[in-house]
């Protein structure tokens, strides 16, 4: 019949804990500026975060400039390539689409495909001037090493002398 005080309390605050936990959600839910704020926050925090990944150092920045000295005509199939990726990102006009048309489509797939060619081209030049660079720098080490060691045992033989 009757209910244990004890039991009909610890109901109570389990109804008030679990009410309390509703009214905070519908608060939040009704809160749309502060969940806008935090989205856009949230965003921005992540485009900050792959910009500041995709952003090169200073490093690669001179890296990229010595490659660019040693393979201007890399560079320059590589500005190409950009342009017209570029250009093809652009939206077209209502008049353009009138006037041009299926052609332009047809120009821009044509675009497109001689843009990646131009790119993936450009990517194979940078790589085999960063691997020439490379072998460069180590044949380099290598005769320097060897100069600092023959050196060192003239000097050796000279003091043993």
């Amino acid at each position: 019949m009757g209910q244990d005080p004890e039991a009909i309390r610890a109901d109570i605050e389990r109804t008030r804990a679990e009410m309390g936990d509703t009214v905070d959600a519908l608060g939040y839910k009704a809160d749309v500026k502060t969940r806008t704020k935090e989205k856009i926050t949230g965003a921005k925090d992540r485009i900050t975060g792959k910009v500041s990944d995709a952003t090169p150092d200073g490093q690669q920045v001179k890296r990229a400039a010595s490659t660019a000295q040693e393979n201007p005509l890399g560079l320059a199939l590589g500005g190409v390539a950009v342009g017209f990726v570029v250009g093809l990102l652009v939206p077209s006009s209502r008049v353009e689409d009138e006037k041009l048309g299926p052609v332009a489509d047809q120009v821009k797939d044509q675009v497109k495909e001689t843009g990646q060619e131009a790119l993936d081209r450009g990517k194979e030049v940078a790589q085999e001037v960063a691997a020439s660079a490379k072998e460069t720098a180590q044949e380099a080490g290598q005769q320097h090493a060897e100069e600092l060691r023959d050196s060192t045992q003239e000097r050796a033989q000279t003091v043993s002398r």
